[in-house]
């Protein structure tokens, strides 16, 4: 197992406010319109749209919620784009923000101004993600878990895992390759275990720290103000922060 922990460097921060809840309702809400717009809105024939549900059931939308999301994404079919962004932070920290919007040159415009503000630099396409790589991130709250932490971490490799942590304070993080996300997420659910998140993610092969006091003040004010933006849907990093 990794004796040296730092995914959650590159999560969100986890947050129980009606307003984070918000967000990450907004979030998954585009990634289903546009799931719906290339497959449909039936979950049976649209893969895609199948494990975005699984998604947001893993991140605590409510069933209702998500009805919703699909009856106003069937009847609005607004047409996001994705796009991602590559770029540097101050001290050369590597950061992709990944987008949906409806308005490419609102959103260009934004995140070029974050970047600009707080030291950084917005780059090329593949600047930096050929440092990162794409997996599967499960977090479990280890308060609600009615599992310990050797029972839990035995289910997730025999569910298909690839690693498991209980290194952050808060939580137990799973890793798993991007196509058994789904596998490993249902295995972990139907032993009536909460998850905390589930989703693709994608993980830092090296981190960068930042010593002075301004990289660190400019990094922390970039990562916010991206992550507030309404089009940024993810933004992943290899700052070697303090947890969040």
């Amino acid at each position: 197992m990794s004796g040296h922990s730092k995914w959650h460097n590159i999560q969100a921060k986890k947050s129980k406010t009606d307003a984070a809840r918000a967000k990450v309702f907004t979030k998954i809400g585009k990634e289903i319109a546009i799931a719906i717009r290339e497959g449909g809105a039936n979950p049976v024939s649209n893969s895609k749209l199948r494990d975005l549900i699984s998604k947001a059931k893993a991140n605590n939308v409510p069933n209702d919620n998500i009805d919703r999301i699909i009856k106003k994404a069937t009847e609005e079919k607004k047409d996001y784009k994705e796009i991602t962004y590559e770029g540097y932070g101050p001290g050369g920290v590597a950061v992709i923000v990944e987008t949906a919007t409806d308005n490419t040159n609102r959103t260009i415009g934004n995140i070029r101004a974050y970047f600009s503000k707080f030291h950084g630099n917005i780059g090329t396409t593949g600047c930096v993600s050929f440092m990162f790589e794409e997996k599967g991130l499960i977090t479990i709250d280890k308060e609600e878990c009615p599992l310990d932490e050797e029972k839990l971490m035995e289910l997730a490799l025999e569910s298909g895992a690839e690693d498991f942590s209980a290194e952050d304070g808060d939580y137990y993080e799973i890793i798993t390759a991007p196509s058994d996300l789904t596998t490993v997420q249902e295995s972990i659910t139907s032993a009536n275990i909460k998850l905390e998140s589930a989703d693709l993610s994608k993980i830092p092969s090296n981190y960068v720290d930042l010593d002075n006091e301004d990289d660190i003040k400019y990094m922390t004010l970039l990562l916010d103000k991206l992550e507030e933006d309404d089009d940024v849907q993810q933004v992943y990093h290899n700052w070697n922060g303090p947890a969040e």
